[in-house]
């Protein structure tokens, strides 16, 4: 990794001298031509994720070494906070698929300036989901037991191999984007090995589409077959129930939404322009085609679930939002506050125009798959599944707190690195010369 390649920070004590060269050989790393923050102002903004990622060690330690006991999650709550999380940003990793399909399949030559970030974010997203269900499982080291002895009949047996495949998918394209520093293309060997991935980045971007489509799937068919959890169970098309199209049509919706608002966010935060506004307008189009189109099947599955299964369940349709947790603001918020809204803003091409309409709207779509995912983990294992069950209060730990903060500190410092001393906007270069 580059960041444990680089020297140490010396301490207040070191002479002057030695500080400036280590400034220096710092600023090697750093692309050319694209200026960067000092290194004080860069490792105090790396400080609090530090600590963040330290106490969710702790967090996680705990977890290893006693037990799961430290979490709120039992028997009849078996998803928590932690599975919420890895279906959340699947989700939102999915915009690594989706443009690497955009990219190199389609050839849409625009996703040149957001390949590169839409490959470190599917990177972050998917390794970070593979390090949490290594705690959530609470026993990794049996984790090779799904590989070899897997369950046939289990969806979840087709997520984990798709999900560490695609992992590795992921790590060989975030491979070319470490080489392109300045510093590692000195060596000849680098170089090469750099252009030969490129040669098979078209390859590895359909292999990652399918394995991306069917875990995408089978998260949510795993909820869709759940015949005692009347809430989440869904009739089939063919052999898939409706909840697997509509997790991979909401992720593919998200994950463009997700790449343009963490490539404004980053423009934000360092004061450049680092994208095109047409880019960022195309990344609008898509994302809100696609969940407009979303919207219309989850609107139309919800009034076959409320007509059809609902009654042969023996629940009243209104039964799982009687609870104050959940009341069908639930449903509204999540079909039109955080779906449909989005959607027509990001269609309409003068609001495409606007840069802060359209950061706002790519935020609601993604806040919209969280929630959805939301409903699908902790809704669904809270309501009662028999007419005399008790309805379930789930409130995570601590300790799930703490993971999930890691979890989002990994990726911001992930990131952060990966924005300086590597090239993640190609059009950096091009906008700061005009």
């Amino acid at each position: 990794m580059i960041e444990q390649t680089l020297p140490r920070l010396p301490v207040e004590s070191a002479p002057a001298h030695t500080i400036r060269d280590w400034k220096a050989m710092e600023k090697k790393w750093i692309p050319r031509g694209l200026p960067r923050c000092s290194p004080g102002r860069f490792y105090a903004w790396l400080a609090p994720w530090l600590l963040l990622l330290a106490i969710g060690a702790y967090a996680m330690y705990l977890c290893f070494a006693e037990g799961l006991q430290h979490t709120n999650m039992d028997n009849r709550f078996a998803f928590g906070l932690w599975i919420y999380l890895d279906l959340t940003v699947i989700a939102l990793g999915a915009g690594a698929f989706f443009t690497g399909f955009l990219f190199y399949i389609l050839r849409w030559k625009e996703m040149t300036a957001v390949i590169n970030a839409a490959v470190v974010l599917g990177f972050i997203c998917y390794s970070s989901a593979i390090a949490i269900l290594l705690v959530d499982i609470g026993q990794p080291l049996r984790a090779w037991f799904t590989f070899w002895h897997p369950n046939v009949h289990s969806m979840l047996t087709e997520v984990t191999f798709c999900l560490s495949c695609y992992l590795t998918v992921l790590a060989i394209e975030y491979l070319p984007v470490l080489l392109k520093n300045r510093k590692l293309r000195q060596v000849p060997l680098f170089l090469v090995f750099e252009y030969e991935l490129h040669r098979v980045m078209p390859v590895l971007a359909g292999v990652g589409t399918f394995l991306s489509f069917f875990h995408q799937g089978s998260l949510g068919g795993l909820y869709g077959v759940l015949h005692g959890r009347p809430f989440a169970f869904r009739e089939a098309l063919g052999i898939w129930p409706t909840t697997f199209f509509l997790f991979i049509l909401s992720a593919a919706a998200a994950g463009p939404s997700f790449v343009l608002l963490m490539a404004r966010l980053t423009q934000f935060l360092s004061r450049k322009q680092l994208v095109r506004a047409e880019v960022f307008a195309q990344l609008g189009k898509v994302s809100g085609t696609l969940l407009l189109f979303y919207v219309l099947l989850k609107t139309l599955d919800t009034m076959l679930w409320i007509n059809r299964i609902y009654p042969q369940t023996g629940f009243s349709p209104y039964s799982f939002y009687a609870e104050p947790s959940f009341g069908t603001w639930v449903l509204l918020l999540e079909i039109i506050g955080l779906g449909l809204v989005p959607a027509l803003f990001l269609v309409n091409p003068r609001m495409r125009e606007k840069p802060w309409v359209l950061t706002l709207m790519a935020f609601l779509a993604c806040s919209g798959v969280a929630f959805n995912r939301f409903v699908m983990t902790v809704q669904t294992l809270a309501l009662p599944t028999l007419p005399f069950d008790r309805f379930l209060r789930y409130v995570p730990s601590w300790q799930e707190v703490a993971a999930f903060l890691a979890v989002l500190a990994y990726g911001v410092l992930l990131y952060s690195f990966s924005f300086r001393y590597a090239t993640l906007f190609p059009q950096e270069r091009d906008l700061r010369n005009q």
